[in-house]
């Protein structure tokens, strides 16, 4: 009986588990956003790649948000540029399961 529950229990947190989701974006650093002139510094994947060398991180800009990515090592060949990500959203920062460029 033991057994059935904890069955049960266990396939109950995997249906709540957060489902993957795709995010179309730029991948760009979280000091600037989509806005690199204040930096001074082009082009902007340039921009991008100084300012994480500075302590800021990737972030991805999508449809008016901002997500942090859990991933920081896959998006510096990506930078500046449109992107589709996947994975899971928790709050603001997506989980990273792959970055892809955009078609």
């Amino acid at each position: 009986m033991k057994a059935i529950a904890v069955f049960f229990a266990a396939v109950t947190l995997l249906a709540a588990a957060p489902a993957k989701q795709t995010f179309a974006g730029i991948i760009t650093d979280e000091m600037c956003g989509l806005d690199h002139k204040a930096m001074n510094v082009q082009p902007d994947s340039k921009c991008v790649t100084e300012c994480v060398k500075m302590g800021s991180t990737y972030v991805l800009a999508s449809g008016g948000n901002i997500y942090k990515l859990s991933d920081q090592k896959t998006p510096g060949k990506f930078a500046a540029q449109k992107v589709t990500v996947t994975g899971t959203l928790n709050g603001k920062t997506i989980q990273v399961n792959s970055i892809a460029p955009a078609r």
